[in-house]
Order: C-alpha cells, then structure tokens, then sequence
C-alpha cells in the first residue's frame, strides 16, 4: 500500500511537471484564453480548490490568500523581483489586467488545511507565533500576519499555508524574494528568516499549517 501510494504521488508531481516542461511556458499562460482558463491551468499544481499540495513538488495553497498579495507576487514574479523560472513565465503569460479576477477566485475558497510535511514542533511555533524570539531578533508572526495568521492587504495569510511549502521559502527567502518587492513588503522578512533555525522555521510551519 506505501508503495502504491508513493507511486501515486510521484505520478501527480510528474504530471505536473510535464505539464510545465512538455507544454512550454508560453503554452501554459498561451494569449489567447480568458481569466477562466488561466484559473484552470493554476489549479494543475495548486489544486482544485487551491488547497495546495506537499510532496515531490511542493505547490502552496491559495486557497483565502490576501488578494492584494497575491496580485503583487504575479507582478514580482512577472518582473523578476521574485525568481522562480516557472512562475515567471506563466505569470509573463498573463494580462495583469486579469490578476485582480485570479485572486478574487482563489481567495473565495475555503478548503481544510493539508497539515503535514514538515514535522515541526507545532506548540513551539505557537510560541514563536504568538511571541517570536526576542533573544534571536525575531517578531511575532502575529504581529503582521494577525492573531489568526489571515494577513491583511499585503501581507500574506499563514493559516493553512503547506507547512512544507512554508519550511522550502522560509529557509530560501533571500535568495527567491530578498529582493524589493512590487509591494515593498518581502524584504523585510529576510533578517527574520536569517535569524532563525531550522527546527524553529518547521516548527512555526507546523503551526499555521494547521489554523483555519
């Protein structure tokens, strides 16, 4: 049964992959196809429901994601202020008078969080959560993200968030998103992300990964 299952996922990731590779950047966003088509093509990898998915390749969840948040990293990926060879294609092939449509979409859904894939500590990220590590230079997660870690305008919702995702950006920030970012906001974590161990990162991952 684990083989078969392992086997499962690795078919999905390598779907995804394909589907990246074999299509070409240029037919994944292609011009032509309105706002629904870019949505379905986003839901390949991110999910139906935007939920996300951790594995081989690890996709984040969109699913209630801060609108403003996520047109701003459409634009940094379209830019180059945020490197993902991928994402900066696709996010290429779109008009980003369709980005406003795209997020509005994944943030009206609400799918249960996958939890899972990062095997932190989960009370220890609460604590972090809810206080950071002074001693370590660290603010409260909240303190930005909210007591309920759904973010507001630009700053991003936590809660639900693939805690394996968060674990693979937070230990990269600086080389991905050091950069000044379209909403001046991601440079700000790089310290913070600098600052922390990686038990600590799983561990507030952990945590978030299983808020509603």
């Amino acid at each position: 049964m684990a083989v078969q299952f392992q086997s499962a996922v690795k078919a999905i990731a390598g779907a995804c992959l394909v589907v990246m590779v074999n299509h070409g950047v240029a037919a994944i966003a292609a011009e032509k196809g309105g706002v629904e088509d870019k949505i379905e093509y986003c839901q390949i990898c991110h999910g139906q429901a935007g939920q996300g998915y951790h594995g081989y390749l690890t996709m984040p969840r969109l699913a209630g994601q801060q609108p403003a948040y996520l047109e701003s990293q459409l634009r940094d990926y379209a830019d180059g202020r945020r490197v993902n060879s991928v994402m900066s294609n696709v996010a290429r092939g779109v008009s980003p008078s369709m980005y406003g449509a795209i997020a509005a979409h994944f943030r009206a859904l609400n799918p249960p969080p996958l939890n899972g894939g990062a095997g932190g500590d989960a009370a220890l990220g609460r604590t972090i959560f809810a206080n950071g590590l002074p001693e370590s230079n660290v603010p409260a997660c909240s303190a930005c993200h909210g007591p309920d870690g759904h973010g507001t305008g630009q700053i991003p919702r936590l809660a639900g968030q693939v805690p394996s995702y968060l674990v693979k950006t937070l230990s990269n920030w600086g080389p991905e998103r050091g950069r000044a970012s379209a909403g001046g906001l991601s440079a700000i974590m790089v310290p913070t992300t600098h600052n922390m161990t990686a038990a600590q990162i799983a561990a507030v991952a952990a945590y978030v990964g299983s808020l509603r």
